[in-house]
Formats: structure tokens, sequence, C-alpha cells
């Protein structure tokens, strides 16, 4: 299994709930943990990366700021429509610090993933990076 950035697969977000020019949803997969996506305020939040073809994915690692709960859903065609469930995740609170959490899956394709933040310890929360376990 190997570790792979968003960036080294050429991964893109193409849609994002809220977007604020300071931290704009593309900072979620540039790979850099100093730069981050932050929602704009209410819940639910959500973002959508696509790669350029069907990818293998296992596991995840999500490294965020105040988010309680997160659903990860995924599909395999070439449009951003007709999502399949994968997980759910309630995520600790950090106080201050960033949340780090890798979340397993059943091993399966994916050319579209789906995060939507059901709900955070705050009003705002953040996304610094997500990268992937092939």
């Amino acid at each position: 299994m190997t570790d792979s950035s968003f960036s080294s697969l050429d991964a893109k977000v193409v849609l994002a709930s809220s977007s604020d020019e300071s931290h704009p949803p593309e900072n979620i997969v540039d790979g850099n943990i100093n730069t981050f996506w932050m929602s704009t305020g209410m819940f639910p939040q959500e973002f959508i990366i696509r790669f350029p073809e069907p990818t293998t994915i296992s596991a995840l690692t999500v490294d965020s700021y105040n988010v309680k709960k997160l659903k990860i859903e995924k599909n395999i065609s070439q449009s951003a429509s007709q999502f399949e469930s994968v997980t759910e995740k309630e995520f600790e609170s950090t106080e201050g610090h960033l949340q780090t959490n890798a979340i397993s899956l059943n091993p399966g394709s994916a050319t579209h993933l789906r995060f939507i933040i059901t709900s955070g310890y705050d009003h705002f929360v953040s996304v610094h990076k997500v990268s992937i376990k092939k």
C-alpha cells in the first residue's frame, strides 16, 4: 500500500459548498498541512474530489480542525452524481490542535470522493489535508 497526496495523483476539488478566497478548496489537495479550506459556517458542508481516472483506495487520512461528524461517499462514473456511502465517522474534539484521523475503507475504486461534514465543534471548520492509501 502506498500513501499518496492528491496533488501527486492530479486530483482536483471540483465542488465545495463554501469558499473563502483566503482559504480556497484547492488547499485540501495541495499536500501542504499549513494551507487549508475553511467553511463559511452552517452545516452540512461538503467538497468533492475528482481523480483523472478510477483510483483504488483502501484508506484515507484527514487532517482537519473542529470537524465533528464526517460522511464519505464515492462513485466511479465520469459525472459527480449517483454516490454510494462509504463510511461515517465522528471525530474527537482536539481543543486547538489539528485532528488527524486515519479512516480504513473496504478497498475499492473511485473517480469521485464526496466528503460531507454534517456537524462541527464550532460554526467554522477547516480541512488542511486529505491523503489516500492505495
